[in-house]
């Protein structure tokens, strides 16, 4: 029986790639798949491997030239990585690349674009509880999976270390999370909307403009700028997934890591959770 057609490939290479050019970084987030036809045809009808490169490679390659091309726009990216797959195997005679971004935009401290700190675009939703009796009513208002990051500004040092310890230390590291948080009120702002956005707005400047030396610090801090901010909130409960972008190693491809190109992942995660109030 013929075989009609075919391909292979590798999808869902989750790719971060950081311009740091300056102290004004740049964020480019994509989930890649990249499929190859060619000269394939005896791996599926006769079981030769011997023209197939396998879906790793692939994966590799894409992650080669994202360190090769690390500024470029999508659509640049796309085609550079198409041309390395033809330009390096003769036998490979079609590329089908197809991308998704995950869009950042800067947060704004004091009305001016972070270098370095970013909220994700069309981000999180809002929520509100009530509970209610007659003796009275407890309000809270918050957000659900709001995303945020920095490039640089963050660390991880001197925690406990034992027989189960492989994490190695860091002064410089991506900070990423997905936050779920909700503030109590204990009084009626003039306005929810413009209380709310304060809350948010007080917490991202901490966040964007202190160094981080673990997020259970940073929550506490952001945590007591809004309590400052807000008179009206009594307090702030903050869960915080820590979303790992974990280096890449291209050492094997004469490639150096300089904290540029890393691979995105949501689990497993740390998860950091906590209370602040007035006392």
């Amino acid at each position: 029986m013929p075989l009609i057609s075919n391909s292979y490939g590798k999808g869902r290479v989750r790719i971060m790639r950081v311009g740091r050019d300056g102290a004004r970084h740049e964020v480019r987030e994509l989930s890649v798949q990249a499929m190859l036809t060619g000269d394939f045809t005896a791996a599926y009808t006769q079981g030769d491997n011997r023209q197939v490169i396998a879906t790793d490679s692939i994966k590799n390659i894409v992650n080669i030239v994202a360190r090769d091309h690390v500024g470029a726009e999508n659509e640049v990216f796309a085609g550079a990585l198409a041309q390395y797959f033809l330009d390096r195997y003769p036998h490979v005679t079609g590329v089908d690349i197809s991308a998704s971004e995950t869009k950042w935009r800067r947060i704004e401290v004091e009305g001016a674009p972070h270098d370095h700190a970013f909220v994700l675009d069309g981000n999180g939703k809002a929520t509100v509880t009530l509970a209610a009796t007659r003796e009275g009513t407890r309000l809270a208002s918050g957000v659900d999976r709001f995303t945020f990051l920095k490039t640089t500004q963050s660390g991880w040092e001197d925690y406990w270390f034992d027989e189960a310890t492989t994490l190695k230390p860091t002064a410089d590291r991506l900070f990423a999370t997905a936050m779920e948080a909700q503030w109590l009120w204990s009084g009626v702002p003039a306005s929810y909307e413009a209380a709310n956005a304060a809350v948010l707005a007080a917490a991202l400047k901490v966040f964007a403009t202190t160094y981080s030396p673990g997020v259970q610090a940073t929550l506490y801090q952001m945590g007591e700028a809004v309590l400052a901010a807000v008179p009206e909130v009594a307090e702030i409960s903050m869960a915080c997934p820590n979303k790992h972008y974990l280096p890449i190693d291209l050492s094997p491809f004469g490639r150096a890591f300089d904290g540029q190109v890393f691979t995105p992942t949501d689990e497993p995660h740390g998860q950091i959770v906590c209370t602040v109030g007035r006392g």
